[in-house]
């Protein structure tokens, strides 16, 4: 008896270790010329306002997956279709490989991806720790305070002064667990404001993000931006806006999490969210034959930094934790945080110096790597039972930042998320000399508020359209004398409906026959070039 069960025992394993991830690529999707006709169908109004405020056009990306496919994949042998991206037209399924493979016979697949690399065999690859949050959930002794440093560190204190409270910014966290937000007191502000807007469970596809109990690292996280307890705890973006996605599986590590945060980035972005940030890194997986190698993290091979990069072309600004290795072998930052679209932030201690777990860049990553940092040495946090505590980690230092930029989205609501991001690495400490510890070093966000004041007075006096909004007619006043101005006026679906030449310096332009909304005005001579949002009432 005992060596029959042994043997059954051997062949249970054998067969869950048959099992393999792979992602399954679709060739096309249904209804795409319909959606995009009307996309009030797949996005939310904010959404499709918030695209046309960063000059993102809607396309074909938004379209959702074909269900059909999906339903005649569900119904493979031995396949469990587990996630799916609009954005890739992928679908992440799980079977044996043979299985996975036969999925090839069907029309509508173009290509397999599998998650398994052990066709490269150059290199080591190694499996996960089990606790991938063990140094955040190590408490640090402490002398009793609050978020005085944490705030005041990298200036976001002065934006609260002039009332830029990140108010009228929607944020999604896509974190691990968010036990007892709906309960605690440190929250209450947050629910009497109504602006916990809800949120999803992708990990065991519930409604109810609160119905998972069993890790509160998302807790924490948003209690660095929303956490209000009054005369011991303030945030940074108290009056923000949050979506709470659960993304992370913290019982396992499996490339499945992956495909979970970009189907979370996809539902933030139809929802018109304004900023995300992940306090998660991706680099070694449970089983080996999944994990990344450091040269992998270049931006442009793990699936979750290739998701966070679309995700940046949709107009969201990604504020990404660098990860806890900077004194493990692996040492470097991690997915999706590598990404050069995604704003990555270190850490630092409440002195402003560099803490030895918070990873690296390297020379092998597109950009500078971390972007910038913050405190994340003992960083105050706010735990599911209500206990204010230091906590150790990139996972704090990212959102204590998000919440500032927060607020910078908030002052500059005229601003490219690009041109934000940059502002605040030229606010940062060492924006002159960066290295690979700090990258540019500590921001300064009322310096870097101050920056876009000092750029934009620059450009008001060589550009001008008014009034705006605008009923009837759009006064332009161009910075040179140039032969001509090339002008094209494009609406929320990327679609030009005004294109004509400027040969003056000063112009009018009759839109009196246009839809009430948002457009996109572009303007290129030899001499300069500009975009801006013009509103239409």
């Amino acid at each position: 008896m005992k060596t029959l069960f042994t043997l059954l025992c051997s062949l249970l394993v054998l067969g869950v270790m048959a099992q393999q991830d792979a992602w399954v690529y679709l060739t096309d999707k249904a209804n795409v010329e319909a959606y995009l006709n009307n996309p009030n169908l797949i996005l939310t109004q904010k959404a499709i306002d918030r695209k046309a405020s960063q000059g993102v056009f809607i396309d074909e990306r938004d379209v959702p997956v074909n269900e059909a496919y999906i339903t005649q994949l569900k119904s493979q042998t031995g396949i469990s279709v587990l996630a799916k991206s609009k954005w890739f037209n992928a679908v992440h399924v799980r079977g044996s490989e043979n299985d996975i493979n036969a999925l090839l016979n069907l029309e509508f697949v173009e290509r397999i991806d599998f998650a398994d690399n052990t066709l490269d065999t150059s290199s080591e690859r190694f499996a996960t720790q089990f606790n991938k949050f063990d140094r955040e959930e190590t408490l640090v002794d402490f002398d009793y305070g609050n978020t005085q440093n944490q705030v005041e560190m990298i200036s976001v204190h002065e934006l609260h002064w002039s009332d830029f409270t990140a108010e009228g910014v929607t944020i999604a966290i896509l974190d691990a667990g968010f036990a007892n937000v709906n309960t605690l007191e440190a929250f209450q502000r947050l629910r009497d404001n109504n602006d916990l807007l809800g949120g999803y469970d992708f990990v065991d596809r519930t409604e109810n993000i609160y119905a998972f109990t069993g890790n509160d690292h998302g807790t924490k996280v948003l209690s660095t931006m929303a956490g209000y307890i009054a005369n011991q705890y303030v945030g940074t973006a108290p009056d923000a806006s949050y979506y709470l996605f659960r993304t992370e599986d913290v019982f396992s590590e499996n490339p499945v999490e992956e495909s979970y945060w970009v189907e979370a980035a996809e539902r933030a972005d139809s929802l018109g969210v304004d900023l995300i940030n992940t306090s998660l890194g991706y680099t070694q997986y449970d089983n080996p034959n999944y994990s990344y190698l450091p040269s992998d993290m270049d931006g442009n091979t793990a699936f979750i930094s290739k998701g966070a990069t679309v995700a940046a072309e949709k107009g969201i600004l990604i504020v990404a934790s660098a990860g806890n290795s900077g004194a493990l072998p692996w040492q470097i930052v991690g997915a999706p945080a590598d990404a050069a679209q995604v704003l990555s932030v270190g850490a630092v201690d409440a002195n402003g110096n560099y803490v030895g777990f918070s990873s690296q860049g390297n020379a092998s990553q597109p950009t500078q790597k971390p972007d910038v940092v913050a405190r994340g040495g003992a960083a105050f946090v706010i735990g599911s039972d209500g206990t204010i505590v230091n906590n150790n980690g990139t996972s704090f230092s990212a959102p204590i930042l998000a919440g500032g930029v927060a607020c910078l989205l908030q002052a500059l609501p005229e601003i490219s998320n690009d041109d934000i991001m940059q502002f605040v690495r030229m606010s940062a400490s060492q924006y002159e000399t960066p290295d690979d510890f700090l990258g540019y070093g500590i921001p300064n966000l009322a310096d870097a508020y101050q920056i876009s004041l000092s750029i934009r007075e620059q450009d008001n006096l060589e550009f001008k359209a008014y009034p705006n909004p605008v009923q009837k007619t759009l006064q332009l006043q161009m910075p040179y004398s140039d032969t001509y101005t090339h002008l094209k006026l494009i609406n929320v679906l990327g679609e030009t409906i005004m294109e004509c030449e400027l040969t003056d310096s000063r112009s009018e332009l009759d839109i009196s026959e246009l839809a009430s909304g948002l457009y996109v005005l572009y303007l290129q001579s030899e001499k300069f070039q500009k975009t801006l949002k013009l509103i239409k009432q």
